[in-house]
Order: structure tokens, then sequence, then C-alpha cells
């Protein structure tokens, strides 16, 4: 084992981690945001909104993440080229910047990937709270609005704590797949120490240790949260 390289490129490490987390929060933290109202539309929605709703989850669910991200890096990225060419000013603002970028394409597909898996689960969820709650709130006079964000979310959310850690940590290994578009996340840092170096399995089992340290922390964290959010019976 040949470890001198090690020193040189932590600097590059580091900003190869940041950039993971960041992919992995941003998506997270979106997709969830995402997931409640399909979720919501799949239980409450009228038909329209809840085949919608389903249809997508179920398209999701049913297609490779890495296919998404390159429908949507090599697709949509291909339309600023041409909305250019038509329109010179749009150079000149701040979407340009965004197509210049993989990052953000990363951040959108695996953001849509995250929402689609949540949205099913957080359906399951809203249909797991006992309905005799639900009802009860009603009856104090609640508006929906205040049963949903008082009751029906709180008890939702504590049921899929389990689950979501769990996706949390599934989203987090499929963050090398960004590095195919590329992104100098993690893995794109561990590649081009490959090719410096020549080194195979020494940068490999670094990487390894970084996400098993990684998913150590996160499963800590929401056990953390589990403990502090109070369980109904």
């Amino acid at each position: 084992m040949v470890w001198d390289w090690l020193p040189q490129y932590i600097p590059l490490l580091l900003h190869g981690l940041y950039i993971t987390i960041l992919l992995l929060v941003g998506s997270v933290v979106g997709g969830f945001a995402l997931a409640v109202p399909l979720g919501l539309a799949q239980v409450t929605g009228p038909w329209p909104l809840r085949y919608l709703a389903r249809g997508y989850c179920t398209f999701i669910r049913g297609t490779p993440l890495l296919i998404q991200l390159w429908l949507i890096y090599y697709g949509v990225g291909s339309l600023f080229p041409l909305i250019g060419a038509e329109f010179p000013s749009f150079k000149e603002n701040f979407m340009w910047l965004i197509r210049l970028d993989a990052f953000y394409y990363a951040l959108l597909a695996f953001t849509l990937n995250f929402a689609g898996y949540e949205g099913e689960v957080m359906r399951g969820a809203f249909l797991g709270v006992p309905k005799g709650e639900l009802e009860a709130a009603r009856a104090f006079g609640m508006s929906p609005l205040k049963v949903l964000t008082r009751v029906w979310f709180p008890r939702a959310v504590r049921q899929v704590l389990p689950t979501l850690a769990g996706e949390t940590i599934a989203q987090l290994l499929a963050t090398p797949l960004a590095f195919t578009i590329p992104v100098m996340d993690l893995m794109g840092v561990t590649s081009k120490i490959r090719q410096d170096t020549f080194l195979i399995y020494e940068p490999l089992l670094f990487l390894a240790l970084i996400y098993v340290v990684l998913t150590f922390l996160i499963t800590r964290a929401f056990n953390y949260f589990e403990a502090l959010v109070p369980s109904r019976r």
C-alpha cells in the first residue's frame, strides 16, 4: 500500500467532500419538500392531481437514476445553446452560468429522484395515521390546515423517520453517479487521483472509508432526531 500521495490531495478531497455533502443535503431537503405534496395529492387530491402524482412516482421509481441524470444534463442542457443563439441577451444572466456548471443538473436530478421515492413513502405515512386522531382534531374545531400541520403531518413524519434515514443513506451512496456528467465530488476527485498516481486500490479504499464515516454520522443524526420526537400510542 502506498499512501504518500494523500497529503497533497487533502485540499482537493475536502472540496470533493463539500460538493458531495452539498449535493446530498440539497437533494434530500428539496426532495422531501416535494415529496410531502406528492404524498398528500395521492391521498386527498382530486383525481387529476392524484393520478399525476402517482404517475410521477411510478416513472421515477421505474427508471434508473443514471438515465434520469443523463436525460436532464444532456437533454435540458442542450436547450441552453439554442436559447442563447436565439436570444443573445440570455448569455448575460445567471441562467447561462448555471448551464455551464454540471452540479446544478445533478442537484436537480437527485432532488426529483428523491422526491419520487419519498412521495410514495409519504403516501403510506399519511394513510398510516389513525383516522380517529384526525376526526378528533376536526371535532375540536380545527381547520383543515391546522389538522394537517398540527396532527396529520407531524404524525406521518414520526412514522417515516426510520425509512427516511435509510433513504438518505441510499441517496448518499448514489451521489457518485454525479461524476458521470461530470461533477467533481468525492468520486470525481478519486478518479483524478487514480489518473495522476496510477494507483487503484488506495484511493478507492480511502473513498470507501469516507462513505462509511458519513453513513455512520447520518445514522447517528437520525437516531438523535427519533429520540427527540415523542412517540404516540
